[in-house]
């Protein structure tokens, strides 16, 4: 049997101890949800980007269908930011959109032909076969 010696010892609890104890439900509730989304997307991404590292490089004939940007930000003092997707069309009708480089963007154009080259879903390039009309 141990000795009592009359003093009791108490550890003191730490700020974050603290903090979550005193919190209420809700608030713990909707911090659990918040950073499992941001463990989830963040996740996402890595798999994505694992999985077009894994991918090889293709090379495909195509044909530019169509082109589109999404503007995201900009209200009030934010910044915007200018996303740039391109559609392109193989021969056997199979159609995959590609983000592309701002400085990229302007230069293709619907109904351009020619090489596309990608891994995954990461655009890795364009070369416009030659013999196109640049005057219509």
């Amino acid at each position: 049997m141990s000795e009592w010696t009359g003093v009791a010892t108490f550890e003191q609890p730490s700020a974050f101890e603290l903090f979550w104890h005193d919190m209420p439900v809700f608030f713990k509730i909707f911090l659990l949800v918040f950073f499992s989304i941001i463990i989830y997307v963040i996740f996402k991404g890595i798999k994505q980007w694992m999985a077009n590292n894994a991918s090889e490089v293709l090379t495909v004939s195509c044909t530019v269908v169509a082109k589109r940007f999404r503007v995201s930000g900009g209200s009030g003092d934010s910044s915007a930011s200018t996303n740039y997707y391109v559609t392109f069309e193989t021969p056997s009708g199979d159609r995959l959109e590609l983000g592309v480089p701002d400085r990229l963007y302007g230069l293709i154009v619907e109904g351009d032909r020619g090489d596309l080259t990608y891994q995954g879903t990461r655009f890795k390039g364009f070369e416009r076969a030659p013999g196109r009309d640049m005057m219509r």
